[in-house]
């Protein structure tokens, strides 16, 4: 077994944390302007977090920064483990003292726009520790953004290798180069939440929750601000603003570089955001006329309500505005099979991804019509593209990954003493990246908290896996990738 050179992964992995410490004087800045103790909190964390970023960079300097295949993976699996570690000393050490499982849990929740939390009280809880979690979501997202678009097309991870033109200046053109794409996309994700925050505030809510919800809602995230989540404020032009903020972070981030230049064109032309939309429409629609007949709900409210939660579901974000299991088994197996869904890819949206279930669909269609025409030669073609073979294989491949996955955290779920819907629908909810489970206990109306420490570090890794789309984190888990 031979090593390779991972000064490069090193370096920018203390870059990262470099980040991270400064990210922390927000809310350290926060806390101190309240009066709240908890600053010192963020003040410690900050240097400890700084202190190891800036060593890391000093230990693994190099004239030049250049990764392989073999960097890249370990990289964008270690990154995560590494920062959700130092991300969770605040939440260690401030008042609400989580232990070391439920701090890890709510971290990588956070950094991953799961949305789960171990976490009640929130009403009460000082503004540093709200804004910390909100701004690692916010953090979280960009960086998943950056991942999908830069890094898993290049890896074929899942199918993603479909997409190396929305990322490469030589095909699609849609930057000159990749650090103009990348400052480009931060430009577009700082601007979606300025503008969130702007309307949450007419919306009636204050600037700080308006703040959290604009960072949560396009990262898709989910935390909120209240136990209760949205509901809390009850009112109707919150969650609008919402829906519509939820939708666009569920979309491709480089469509709308494209939208920018004035090609509206290239926009609408791709099929997974009419897909996206289409599905959001048909399923949100579908339900209100059941909520209406079955429930006796005035259709605007019905219309409001179930759009709310079945896009806040399908983009993984997790908000809740209402108890959905309250309106009986069928909403409860609906709002199940939303969560495996997600949303379109380059987005900060989780789950199997649209455009996995397009590619499936073009599969199935030419299969059934070689049926009946077995030398009928069928073009498959996605977004004008032609689709490989490589690329069906490795969709169908993630899948199946997909869905083992989470029968596998079930079962672990389920003998760590997790009742069955619990352990099936936390597993999905992980894996996903959606937030809210099924059940009293981790429904829209409960939390993780009273889940035994070994589920939530099964949740954890859980999360971790569905988020690097699985063969990320598995490729550096094999022994032969260790190998010369």
């Amino acid at each position: 077994m031979t090593g390779f050179d991972t000064r490069p992964v090193f370096f920018i992995i203390g870059a990262l944390l470099s980040v991270l410490a400064v990210a922390m004087l927000l809310p350290m800045s926060v806390d101190l302007a309240a009066g709240n103790p908890d600053w010192m909190v963020f003040a410690i964390a900050c240097a400890l977090t700084l202190f190891f970023g800036v060593q890391f960079m000093l230990a693994n300097r190099m004239d030049r920064i250049a990764l392989n295949v073999r960097q890249a993976f370990l990289l964008t699996a270690l990154s995560w483990v590494v920062i959700c570690a130092f991300a969770a000393v605040p939440f260690m050490v401030s008042q609400i003292d989580l232990t070391a499982a439920d701090a890890y849990f709510e971290a990588m929740s956070s950094l991953t726009a799961t949305g789960a939390t171990v976490i009640s009280g929130l009403d009460g809880l000082a503004p540093g520790l709200l804004l910390w979690r909100s701004l690692l979501q916010w953090l979280g997202g960009i960086g998943i953004i950056g991942m999908a678009i830069a890094i898993l097309p290049f890896l074929q991870v899942g199918g993603m290798q479909l997409f190396r033109s929305e990322s490469s200046d030589r095909s699609d053109k849609v930057t000159p180069r990749a650090s103009d794409l990348a400052i480009a996309v931060g430009w577009i994700y700082l601007c979606l939440t300025a503008i969130c925050t702007v309307m949450l505030s007419y919306a009636g809510m204050s600037w700080f929750d308006a703040v959290n919800h604009a960072m949560t809602a396009v990262s898709t995230g989910g935390f909120s601000t209240r136990d209760a989540s949205i509901a809390s404020w009850n009112s109707p032009a919150v969650e609008w603003v919402l829906v519509v903020f939820m939708v666009l972070g569920g979309m491709p981030f480089v469509r709308f570089i494209s939208l920018a230049q004035g090609r509206a064109a290239s926009f609408w032309a791709d099929t997974q955001i009419r897909w996206y939309l289409g599905f959001l429409a048909a399923v949100s629609f579908g339900m209100s006329i059941w909520l209406t007949l079955t429930r006796d709900v005035p259709w605007d409210d019905a219309i409001r309500v179930t759009t709310f939660n079945v896009v806040s579901v399908v983009t993984t974000t997790g908000y809740a505005s209402i108890d959905y299991e309250r309106w009986g088994p069928l909403a409860s197996v609906v709002f199940f099979i939303l969560t495996f869904v997600g949303g379109c890819t380059g987005s900060t949206s989780g789950g199997l991804k649209i455009f996995r279930f397009e590619i499936l669909f073009i599969v199935l269609r030419a299969l059934q019509r070689r049926l009946y025409s077995p030398n009928l030669v069928i073009p498959l073609n996605y977004n004008g593209k032609p689709v490989s073979a490589d690329v069906m294989i490795s969709v169908m491949g993630f899948g199946f990954v997909y869905l083992m996955s989470v029968f596998v955290l079930a079962f672990v779920l389920a003998f760590l003493g997790v009742d069955v819907v619990s352990a099936l629908s936390g597993a999905a909810t992980a894996v996903s990246n959606v937030g809210p489970g099924l059940g009293p206990t981790i429904g829209p109306s409960g939390n993780f908290a009273t889940l035994p420490d070994g589920a939530k570090w099964a949740l954890a890794a859980g999360m971790l896996l569905g988020r690097l789309e699985f063969f990320t984190v598995l490729v550096v888990l094999s022994p032969s990738f260790w190998r010369r």
